[in-house]
């Protein structure tokens, strides 16, 4: 794949591996587990068909040379390694990125090695179109990629709070616009969310639980409008007093809403961040009876 942008610039977004479930479609979250500036272990869950994978990488970057090797250490059936290379070079005016795959199938099954390459085909052609059209765009990413977040500070106990915000499908009826209506969890703490697709944030979603962290992060899957990419987290942090109940939100816009002070971004993200609120208030009502935000 060749792209309009800086070698580096296009190294530094496949290195940066914690900015793919923003930036890459098929990536759902990515926790880094160690990291000494040139080796890195990351847990990974992305997109597979139409499952959810997830697998522990381990991950080599050569800035000088502008490459990043990869082997999965933990692997996810019916795979049984691997691995491959990233690797982007100055070509013209442009830089051309390669991405190469090697893998093995338990047991060398027909259809598992038929899935496994036509996943991995798709998906990495995913990858390369999607980093083409950020590389169009590369001078404008500070306006298209947005963070912003709403704390509550809440006298209740944190289980209760998580319990709530991990339990979206039995929400009340008035978050009937944030409601899923349905969720699907097959593997405990994944779940895939069937949404009424009435806001932008489209009509599929997958949260991934940490209990013990009091983290809930979630990726919608088939965004619309304004709204290129969409992810976000809950988080609950309880201290001697209270409990701190955060809600985050990662966007990447479109192309109509490019510019910053744009009013369709403004909307988009008013309306991401006051249904963030609404369910902030709900959470702290469900684990005091009463709304107590300090």
């Amino acid at each position: 794949m060749t792209a309009p942008a800086p070698a580096g610039v296009l190294y530094g977004l496949i290195a940066d591996a914690t900015v793919w479930p923003l930036f890459f479609p098929p990536c759902v979250h990515v926790e880094q587990l160690d990291f000494d500036g040139t080796r890195e272990r990351l847990r990974m869950w992305a997109l597979a068909g139409d499952r959810i994978s997830s697998w522990v990488s381990h991950r080599r970057l050569d800035v000088g040379q502008r490459r990043v090797e990869f082997r999965q250490e933990l692997t996810s059936a019916p795979v049984e390694s691997m691995s491959g290379t990233w690797t982007v070079r100055p070509f013209g005016d442009e830089s051309r990125v390669t991405l190469e795959h090697a893998f093995t199938v338990a047991g060398d099954a027909p259809a598992d090695v038929a899935w496994v390459e036509r996943v991995t085909r798709a998906n990495s052609r995913t990858q390369l179109d999607r980093l083409a059209w950020l590389a169009e765009r590369w001078t404008r990413l500070d306006d298209l990629a947005a963070t912003f977040e709403d704390t509550v500070r809440v006298k209740a106990p944190a289980e209760l709070i998580f319990d709530f915000l991990h339990r979206a499908a039995d929400w009340p009826e008035d978050l009937a616009d944030t409601r899923p209506l349905a969720v699907l969890e097959d593997t405990p703490g994944v779940q895939v969310v069937t949404l009424d697709g009435r806001s932008a944030t489209g009509t599929g979603a997958v949260r991934i639980s940490f209990p013990s962290a009091g983290r809930i992060v979630h990726k919608h899957t088939r965004t619309s409008g304004p709204l290129a990419a969409y992810t976000g987290e809950w988080s609950v942090e309880p201290d001697e007093s209270g409990v701190n109940v955060t809600v985050r939100h990662n966007v990447l816009l479109s192309d109509d809403a490019a510019g910053p002070g744009e009013g369709a971004a403004r909307r988009v993200c008013d309306e991401l961040g006051r249904a963030g609120r609404r369910v902030l208030a709900h959470a702290a009502r469900h684990a005091s009876g009463v709304v107590r935000v300090l």
